[in-house]
């Protein structure tokens, strides 16, 4: 539902009814992750996606129904070997969907709006939903924010009285409420923060006084994040393409160069943010974490040694570094001669990017956010055709359980 935040927001602010399928687990060559939908509103207009095409049809119904009875439901579509043309994914996976009514009539559509609103900002936010459990729990909603703020329960209570001391106790820590035993949103606020400090979105297990035993219920947890950083060291025609690709991929682009005649607005209209500043001490000061990509493109030794000293020691996910390979060698020694270990050498991609045959700058910012690509989710690089390794490689994780993607 948060990936298509901004628009049900506007939604929400035109006062539209509308329903939303999520994809609640993945199973086998599904083509989207957990935390994929698409909303349809009373008038019929449908906007995301939850497989890509195979049963979209079939969703946007369940949808329109959901808006008539009021009801949230759980359906799986999976492919059908005895009947080609019955409706499930050709690709051989399978999907669980939940289809929620976020009518404005519905108790929890004031949680589902500032929910919403908070992703549309850019700001951190995770929602649980029940997807499994008892009838009378399915529909409710837990909002949680990063900095664990909240205005109350937002008009959805434990039964049908107003909240009782124990909810108003735990207001600040979310908004909303799953109903039943009040410690169940207490551990489902816990859960929900954890998966959000990951940037995770995918399902637990919990029972439903809160515990880990009794009967289970099955929480869907969506986390909506800030965009990734990548930041691109050396202000270069190469770098030019690689912020496009970068921002195509979804990353808040920073540049960053110390000679200003290069790092300018002309010729970077794309980058979020443009540093004049020498690369070491910029990222010495900057925020990143373990989502954030660095890409050093300067090759050159009082540039490249100082910065790769210092991002080889922190917890990012990717660091690379331009050069051929007689650079990357002389580049290791010299990283060595300041200290750099074997083991933190062992992060650098050097010569970054894969081996693509690139020539052009283009064609190197695809070798290098193909290489981000394969390290962010597992894959080898290697060409499909002829392998037997799987095609979505978090989506051949068993199924059911606890199945997640990082944002």
């Amino acid at each position: 539902m948060l990936d298509i935040a901004e628009e049900l927001n506007r939604w929400v602010g035109q006062g539209r009814d509308f329903a939303v399928a999520t994809v609640v687990a993945v199973g086998g060559s599904a083509p989207r992750q957990p935390g994929a939908a698409l909303a349809v509103d009373s008038d019929g207009t449908a906007i995301g996606s939850v497989s890509g095409g195979c049963v979209e049809g079939a969703v946007y119904e369940l949808c329109r129904q959901a808006l008539d009875d009021g009801d949230t439901v759980v359906e799986r579509f999976g492919y059908s070997d005895d009947d080609a043309f019955a409706v499930g994914l050709t690709c051989g996976g399978v999907i669980d969907i939940l289809v929620t009514p976020v009518r404005a009539d519905s108790p929890a559509r004031p949680v589902f709006a500032a929910a919403l609103a908070a992703a549309a900002r850019g700001e951190a936010a995770a929602v649980a939903r029940i997807t499994e459990g008892p009838a009378e729990l399915m529909g409710r909603v837990l909002l949680v924010r990063a900095d664990g703020g909240g205005a109350g329960l937002a008009g959805v209570a434990h039964g049908d009285g107003p909240p009782d001391e124990a909810a108003q106790g735990v207001a600040a820590a979310y908004e909303g409420g799953l109903g039943g035993h009040p410690e169940l949103d207490r551990t489902v606020a816990g859960e929900a923060r954890a998966m959000l400090d990951a940037g995770r979105t995918g399902t637990v297990e919990i029972g439903t006084d809160g515990s880990r035993c009794g009967q289970p219920l099955t929480v869907l947890v969506e986390s909506s994040v800030p965009p990734p950083r990548m930041i691109v060291f050396g202000a270069i025609d190469f770098a030019s393409a690689l912020v496009r690709v970068g921002k195509f991929l979804g990353y808040h682009v920073t540049v960053c160069d110390a000679r200003p005649v290069f790092a300018t607005p002309v010729r970077f209209p794309d980058a979020d943010e443009i540093v004049v500043e020498w690369p070491h001490e910029y990222l010495e000061r900057t925020a990143v974490d373990g989502r954030t990509v660095l890409c050093v493109l300067t090759h050159d030794a009082k540039f490249d040694v100082p910065l790769l000293r210092c991002a080889l020691r922190l917890p990012v996910a990717y660091v690379g570094a331009m050069g051929s390979r007689r650079t990357h060698q002389d580049r290791n020694r010299r990283l060595r001669e300041v200290g750099v270990t074997e083991l933190e050498l062992a992060r650098l991609r050097s010569p970054i990017g894969l081996d693509l045959g690139a020539r052009t700058p283009e064609e190197t910012a695809l070798s290098i956010a193909a290489e981000i690509v394969a390290s962010r989710r597992g894959g080898s690089g290697v060409s499909l055709t002829g392998a037997h390794t799987p095609i979505h490689h978090e989506g051949a994780r068993k199924f059911g359980g606890r199945i997640g993607s990082v944002a």
